[in-house]
């Protein structure tokens, strides 16, 4: 009884090995070495300037593009897409999670959103990476392309988006391996 089932059983595991070793991809990633910028949402970063220089003038809290085609017009935060820019996620089952094993009961308990990955912004020449191009950056993680800027020309340039000023100055500049379709 036992030899009937274990033709099914070995047909089964290799159809199983199959699938899991194809992945899901038919398009093969391209691995490429490029130069990646780091920028935040500061006026350093993005050429915003406030509208007044006096903090209880209510002009202050107003922001304004300072230079370009769109000088004066309100900045709003917004990437070129349309998207609010953020940084990459792990994510609960992660490899950082490996290395950091007693952070996984306290994401659990104190903050469950975010269990789910999330991919960060970057900003590319949408001539050779057009929006919603996903793209891995070694160090960085997998962040898609929602941004594009005036630096950023070229096939070989990527701007990476970072919460604060103090973690994009410490990227700065790098030539990184990337991974895209």
């Amino acid at each position: 009884m036992v030899r009937d089932r274990l033709p099914p059983l070995i047909v089964a595991a290799a159809f199983c090995a199959c699938l899991f070793f194809s992945g899901c991809s038919t398009v093969p990633c391209q691995r490429r070495m490029m130069e990646t910028t780091a920028y935040c949402g500061c006026e350093k970063c993005c050429n915003w300037e406030r509208g007044g220089h006096v903090f209880l003038d209510p002009a202050f809290y107003d922001k304004t593009v300072a230079s370009g085609p769109h000088k004066g017009l309100p900045y709003t935060g917004r990437t070129a897409s349309g998207a609010a820019p953020h940084e990459p996620r792990p994510g609960l089952f992660s490899l950082n999670r490996l290395a950091h094993p007693w952070m996984i009961p306290i994401r659990i308990i104190f903050f469950p959103w975010l269990f789910l990955p999330r991919d960060g912004t970057i900003a590319a020449d949408i001539r050779y990476f057009p929006f919603g191009t996903r793209i891995y950056v070694e160090g960085y993680g997998w962040g898609v392309v929602q941004d594009q800027g005036r630096a950023v020309q070229g096939a070989d340039r990527l701007d990476l988006y970072f919460e604060s000023h103090r973690e994009a100055c410490q990227w700065g500049r790098r030539t990184t391996l990337t991974l895209h379709h």
